[in-house]
């Protein structure tokens, strides 16, 4: 009976990425910009809820 051999997964690229998102400097009008998007509603709008729920 042969033993298996298993080959190890290979390891997952951690070496640090910059994105435009972070690197990029924000002014106040891409502040309120950003924040009068529909998605940032919905994000708001859940973070309210999770706040009265008390998480």
């Amino acid at each position: 009976m042969d033993t298996p051999v298993y080959e190890p997964e290979a390891e997952p690229d951690r070496s640090i990425r910059y994105t435009q998102i972070v690197d990029a400097p924000i002014t106040a009008a891409d502040c309120l910009a950003e924040y009068s998007t529909s998605k940032a509603t919905a994000i708001r709008f859940t973070a309210d809820k999770q706040q009265r729920r008390g998480r």
